[in-house]
């Protein structure tokens, strides 16, 4: 079952597994009455339906930067069977990915090669929640949770310093995953530059950082999200 979200200004994604992606657009094309046109750059492959329909991938991994999208642009005469062949090829190779979750409380982080993780390291800082009180009661309470969460966080970036700074010239790719807030806390650590700099622009939603989660992103960093906007809201394209 492929994951669905809601995508601001209208449309969803779609997240797809590399092996289902050209299956996707099959049924894609399907059901809406073929394939018309595509618009492809190196950084993103756009396909057009024939009843106005379109599916956006923007591609991950550094793009198709081999020159394989030259000339499948819609103005120059490309065919959008053979972008969408150029798509899956690129999403379809060998990867070693760097992975990075991270949430208030809790890390994990691996190395995983075509989505099996093979190095992790998880850990877990308490953080207490929010105290509704007020008064000093609940400015001790304050400091003491923000001096949970530095030292959380601090856990997280050692963590990622030791496990995947190492084995970042070996490194494709590193995904993020978890709260974003907690992330660019870690991101500013300048140890971590070299990790960040090769970090893809999505950010995986996870919960609670766990070895198992860890091994579920470790699948999830190589799908690719398919933006879909259609003409109307009568077909469903999550399927």
């Amino acid at each position: 079952m492929s994951r669905v979200r809601s995508v601001a200004g209208g449309g969803r994604a779609v997240e797809v597994e590399p092996a289902r992606l050209a299956g996707w657009f099959e049924r894609f094309a399907g059901r809406h009455g073929g394939l018309a046109a595509t618009e492809t750059t190196a950084g993103e492959v756009r396909v057009i339906a024939s009843d106005g329909a379109r599916a956006s991938v923007v591609v991950p991994f550094g793009g198709l930067t081999d020159g394989r999208s030259a000339g499948l642009g819609a103005g120059e005469g490309g065919s959008p069977d053979r972008a969408v062949e150029v798509l899956v090829e690129h999403v379809l190779r060998s990867r070693r990915i760097g992975l990075v979750l991270v949430r208030l409380g809790g890390y994990s982080v691996g190395v995983a090669v075509d989505g099996r993780v093979t190095v992790s390291r998880t850990g877990r800082r308490q953080v207490h929640g929010r105290n509704k009180a007020g008064g000093w009661s609940q400015q001790r309470f304050a400091r003491r949770r923000a001096g949970q969460a530095r030292v959380s966080l601090s856990a997280a970036g050692e963590a990622t310093f030791e496990v995947l700074l190492p084995e970042a010239p070996t490194l494709d790719a590193v995904v993020l995953g978890g709260d974003r807030t907690a992330l660019d806390e870690v991101r500013a650590d300048p140890r971590l530059a070299p990790l960040f700099a090769i970090a893809e622009p999505r950010v995986l939603d996870v919960v609670e950082p766990r070895r198992v989660v860890l091994d579920e992103a470790a699948r999830r960093a190589l799908a690719v999200e398919v933006v879909v906007v259609e003409r109307s809201d009568r077909t469903s394209d999550g399927a």
